[in-house]
């Protein structure tokens, strides 16, 4: 097994649906890439939204129907062979959506490997070498491709639920970044996060104990990297009054469901700072995410659109990009 490459591995991760994880996952991507950084973007959603909104819909149903063949360059054509142990990993090579920004695309057909997690999850406590090949194969696929591109920050996309896959997605990544929208539900939904991966976490240290030296290479601690705040209106430059409690809620959840669960575990997954921990605020631009969804591009580049709405957001996921460079930068050095 080749040495895990250095890219940063991230996913925004909230298992309630509607947080616009895939919206953000994507500009803040573009804001990387405006940073001169390269970008690989997975799709590991079987419902493949991230494609979907990326790619026209004529070449994802192409890619879907290619994906058991020799042309498949789906994200399920790269790991089917492991998943039905006839053989190894088969690199695909990512689309090159724009300039530093590459995608592996999604496939429905992830939904099949899903399945079958849980008895590869059973298969690693039996210290069968199976278990170990198909809970690394989506890891060994990116860690190929990291190295052959070059990349800088992968960011997976994932679907919103706590199930086996999305497991080995967190536990495949060195941060972690909560979506939140203004709303009781993603207030709740704090709790069962947070201690979903603290299980996650002290599972994968049982299986790294079981299993052969260096066969395993995902670090499986992802670090709380912050939450963002979105999809609220604002007023007089300030968010409505009927959001804003609910703003104030999501810090207090972050804290108590998130920071303080995983330092149970181990201090150096989250950081204390309630500022630090808030990794930025991205409003409601309605119509602008509309236009960017149907033209398969980030807000700033949209056309038909409000420059100023442009250049707002264009600013405000620049920040968050700022962030996400410079925190990452800080923990590598003090690795």
């Amino acid at each position: 097994m080749s040495k895990r490459a250095a890219a940063v591995r991230l996913v925004l991760y909230n298992h309630k649906g509607g947080v616009g994880k895939t919206t953000l996952t994507v500009n803040i991507a573009y804001a990387l890439a405006r940073a001169g950084k390269r970008v690989l973007l997975v799709d590991t959603d079987p419902q493949c939204n991230l494609t979907s909104y990326l790619v026209e819909v004529d070449v994802v149903n192409k890619w879907l129907d290619d994906s058991d063949t020799a042309k498949g360059v789906t994200i399920w054509s790269a790991i089917r062979e492991v998943a039905q142990s006839t053989g190894g990993v088969q690199l695909v090579k990512p689309v090159e959506r724009s300039a530093g920004i590459f995608l592996v695309p999604g496939d429905i057909k992830l939904s099949e490997f899903e399945q079958d997690l849980n008895q590869v999850w059973l298969d690693c406590l039996q210290r069968k070498i199976r278990g170990y090949r198909a809970v690394s194969a989506i890891s060994d696929l990116v860690n190929e491709i990291v190295k052959s591109k070059n990349i800088d920050y992968v960011f997976y996309d994932v679907g919103p639920n706590i199930g086996p896959l999305n497991k080995i997605i967190l536990l495949d990544c060195d941060y972690f970044v909560v979506p939140a929208a203004c709303d009781e539900f993603s207030t709740r939904a704090l709790s069962t996060l947070g201690h979903s991966l603290s299980n996650w976490i002290r599972d994968w240290e049982v299986i790294t104990q079981l299993a052969p030296e260096d066969s395993l290479q995902m670090p499986g601690r992802p670090k709380f990297l912050g939450y963002i705040l979105q999809k609220f209106r604002v007023y007089g430059g300030e968010i409505a009054s009927g959001q804003a409690r609910y703003a104030a809620a999501l810090e207090k959840a972050a804290q108590a469901d998130i920071v303080t669960v995983l330092r149970n575990i181990d201090k150096n997954l989250a950081r204390t700072s309630l500022a630090a921990n808030k990794l930025g605020q991205i409003k409601d631009f309605n119509t602008l995410a509309t236009l960017a969804q149907r033209q398969g591009v980030d807000f700033f580049n949209t056309s038909q659109s409000p420059l100023d709405q442009r250049l707002e957001a264009k600013a405000e996921f620049g920040a968050i990009a700022r962030k996400i460079i410079t925190r990452t930068s800080e923990a590598e050095a003090d690795a």
